[in-house]
């Protein structure tokens, strides 16, 4: 599933293009994605002007001249495309089959954004913009690790007494919004801390390792232009390639690149964590 810095990526690259526009006619080719599209879908959007395209952890949103908010997610295998002839061509095939457009935006610009989801795991839903802050799936969430109000101070506070694994923790979204597994994974090598380490045992000089290595691996991942593990693609078609820097992340077997010491993998809720047993402690 894209992180934060896939997202990202994709928000930088749509908001030059559908910012200040009119979506003068919506196609949408199904019913749902993962869920069923709000009643009126395409109505309700054709005729809107699109005043400012958002992130939040890892949803994108469109405020709209209609006073209601547009709120997506990718999903697994979602993806935004750009077509257009003011845009110039692509710098690489984007990949996708176009029997999996599901929702096409034609902007008064001329310029067309396309949402391609091959699982349909993503969605689009609907929101009062007045009332946004209770929209349900962000309620809960925590800060972004990129905003002022995440910290080592903020670490110390939120992880006392918590018995989970370090790596679990980090994935809630109601500690820190848009985390992934990949970054979590790098974060904890780059901070020299197991996955397997109980939370509540971070606090101190561990969170203030933690905190800026949190920061640090996503800033760089959003400069790299995401990681193209599985389906990502920015909205051009050009793949990210942050992942050429992962220190550990799929690297089971190989040489850590702080000890030699071999990256191990366990499985944790699920998930797999990639580890140096020599260098996180």
């Amino acid at each position: 599933m894209p992180e934060l810095p896939e997202v990202e990526t994709v928000r930088r690259g749509l908001a030059p293009i559908m910012e200040g526009q009119r979506i003068e006619r919506l196609v949408q080719n199904r019913a749902n994605l993962r869920f069923p599209f709000p009643d009126g879908f395409a109505e309700r959007l054709t005729g809107a002007r699109i005043d400012h395209m958002g992130r939040r952890a890892k949803f994108l949103t469109l405020t709209l001249s209609t006073g209601e908010m547009l709120v997506m997610h990718l999903g697994m295998t979602g993806r935004f495309t750009v077509g257009g002839s003011q845009l110039g061509e692509f710098h690489h095939e984007t990949g996708t089959d176009a029997r999996h457009d599901h929702v096409v935006f034609h902007l008064g610009s001329g310029a067309t954004v396309t949402y391609n989801d091959p699982r349909r795991f993503g969605f689009m839903e609907l929101w009062p913009a007045e009332t946004f802050q209770a929209y349900p799936r962000l309620m809960r969430m925590g800060p972004e690790p990129l905003s002022n109000a995440f910290s080592a101070a903020y670490l110390d506070e939120v992880l006392q007494g918590r018995k989970a694994p370090i790596k679990a923790a980090l994935l809630d979204q109601s500690i820190i919004a848009g985390l992934g597994n990949i970054y979590v994974c790098e974060a904890l090598w780059r901070s020299g801390i197991s996955p397997k380490r109980r939370a509540s045992t971070v606090p101190g000089q561990r969170a203030a390792r933690l905190a800026p290595a949190i920061n640090e691996v996503i800033t760089e991942a959003i400069e790299a232009g995401g990681s193209s593990i599985s389906d990502f693609a920015s909205t051009n078609g050009e793949l990210g390639y942050f992942q050429h820097s992962f220190a550990v992340y799929a690297r089971e077997g190989q040489a850590c690149r702080n000890c030699g010491g071999p990256i191990k993998r366990l499985v944790q809720s699920g998930r797999s964590s990639f580890f140096c047993s020599t260098c996180q402690r």
